[in-house]
Order: structure tokens, then C-alpha cells, then sequence
């Protein structure tokens, strides 16, 4: 039996920071269009955090009853140590999935956005078919744009959208920052995970680009994310504040094109995830001061 400590960890909690990234940069946005709702936010913070668990614990039993994680170097996976029993991992991801399911039938009544039901079913659908079922589409190296696309655009416009019903530039941009830093960090993991994935079949983007290539992709996705608010600088020009985390992503960035042992660039993992966390609050902060000194 696993501990509620294992638990913790098999949850990923390095991995957060990529739920609550589009929330507060969509919030952001709906309060450039003057229409922030604090309740509807927090309902859309919920739903993207348990999605984030429940895909964590849906790949750590996929990974583990394939075998994947058996000799995999970074953090605890609870099915493929034994920690926990797989059927245990499983039903705790759909647990996650249910109750992200409630949570997001509760935002659409709220914000009466009923087209969002067929986006939320299709987050679900995509969050198990990452790495389960028989053709999991992130053994074909397409996790990466499950990633941008449900936990950059998806997460942040439909944040927006359930506040403000529109969007806006800056949400569309906001979007495809946090998407990209998300994939960033999706890829420093995998790079690590290239010498055990590539035994098991499991093609990830960082397998099919091979280690340079990856390496480098990791450290122009995080460059792109930093100036794409560049775009932004004449309607939003505090924006800007974004610019300070330059400093910040040189650190995991010379650890990705330098670090030769897979375990060096388990740190990266948290790093990346800080620096989207940082990004969504300076990007918000951006446009909140911007409105105020209008």
C-alpha cells in the first residue's frame, strides 16, 4: 500500500504549475475585457489542476503496465516501483477525471457556455488516450501537442472565455506562451527519458529528434514563450514585466545543452515548471497595471 506521501509524489507535483499557468493568464485576459468573475475562475483553476493530476496518474499506470517506467531515472512512478497495485493508479486517475468532469459542469451552468461540454468530453477522451489505450497517441510523439493544445489554448482561452465570452489578443498570446513552456517542459523530461523510452517503443517527440535536437528545441520553445509578449507591448506595454525572466531561464537552459547525465536534468522539471508559473503572473500582472493606469 502506498503512502499518502507516494501518493503525493506519483501526482507530480512538479507538473502543477502547468494547470494553474492558463488559468491566471486567461483570468487576465477577462479582466482586460472587463469582465473578471473570481468564482468562475476558481472553478476553471480546479478543473485544470485535477485534469493535471489525473492525466499524471493516467500515464503512470499506462507507462507502468507497460513497463516503460521499470527502469526510468527521475521521481517515484507508484505502478512501475509496486508501490501501489495499477487498478489503484487507474481508478485514482478517473477518479481526478470525474471530479474535473463536476467541476467543469458547474462552470459551464455558470457562465451558460454549454459548447464547452464537447471541448471538456475531448479533454478527457485526450488525457486517457496520451498514454492508454491499444494506439496511445503519446508513444507517436504527439504528446507535445496534447500539451500545448489542451493545457496552453485550450486551458487558457476557455479561462477567458468563461468569464468574459469573448477573447481577446492577449488571451490568444497568453495562450501560446504558457503552451509553449508547458512543452518545454514536457520535453526536458522526456530528453531524460530518451535512453529507457527508446527501448520500450515509446517515440516520444525528444526520441524522434534525437538528444541535440531536443535539447535545443527545449531552449527555443522557453525563448519564444518569453518574447511572444512582445506582440502585446503597445496595447499592454507592462507586459513587458515578462522580459525579467530571461535571467531565470538561463540557468535550466544550460542544463539542458549541457547536462550529460540523465539525473542532472531532473531539477529542470521544477525550474521550467517555476518559470511558467512566473510567466502567467507577470504576464497578468502586465495587463492588470496597464488597466489600472489607463
Amino acid at each position: 500500500m502506498a503512502t499518502a506521501a507516494q501518493w503525493l509524489e506519483g501526482a507530480r507535483p512538479r507538473t502543477l504549475p502547468m494547470a494553474f499557468a492558463p488559468v491566471i493568464i486567461g483570468s487576465a485576459a477577462a479582466f482586460g475585457l472587463g469582465a473578471f468573475a473570481p468564482l468562475n475562475a476558481a472553478l476553471a483553476a480546479i478543473v485544470s489542476v485535477l485534469l493535471q493530476i489525473g492525466v499524471n496518474y493516467a500515464n503512470d499506470y499506462s507507462d507502468g503496465i507497460r513497463g516503460t517506467d521499470n527502469n526510468r531515472v527521475g521521481p517515484l512512478r507508484l505502478t512501475g516501483s509496486g508501490a501501489a497495485r495499477p487498478q489503484q493508479v487507474k481508478l485514482a486517475a478517473f477518479a481526478c477525471f470525474g471530479l474535473a468532469m463536476l467541476a467543469g459542469l458547474a462552470l459551464v451552468i455558470l457562465a451558460q457556455t454549454w459548447v464547452l461540454l464537447l471541448v471538456g468530453a475531448g479533454c478527457i477522451a485526450a488525457a486517457w488516450g496520451y498514454t492508454g489505450g491499444k494506439n496511445p497517441y503519446g508513444y507517436r510523439g504527439l504528446g507535445d501537442l496534447f500539451v500545448f493544445v489542451f493545457f496552453g489554448l485550450v486551458a487558457t482561452l476557455g479561462t477567458t472565455y468563461t468569464q468574459a465570452n469573448q477573447l481577446s489578443a492577449a488571451a490568444w498570446i497568453g495562450a501560446v506562451g504558457t503552451g509553449l513552456i508547458a512543452m518545454a517542459l514536457l520535453m526536458a523530461n522526456n530528453v531524460r527519458d530518451i535512453p529507457t523510452d527508446s527501448v520500450v517503443g515509446k517515440k516520444t517527440l525528444a526520441v524522434r529528434l534525437g538528444d541535440t535536437a531536443a535539447r535545443l528545441t527545449y531552449v527555443m520553445m522557453l525563448a519564444a514563450a518569453i518574447l511572444l509578449p512582445l506582440f502585446l507591448a503597445y496595447d499592454y506595454p507592462w507586459v513587458l514585466l515578462v522580459l525579467l525572466l530571461v535571467p531565470a531561464c538561463l540557468r535550466p537552459s544550460w542544463l539542458m545543452l549541457t547536462g550529460k547525465e540523465r539525473g542532472s536534468l531532473i531539477p529542470v522539471l521544477k525550474q521550467t515548471g517555476l518559470i511558467n508559473l512566473a510567466f502567467s503572473v507577470l504576464f497578468a500582472a502586465g495587463i492588470v497595471i496597464t488597466v489600472n493606469l489607463a
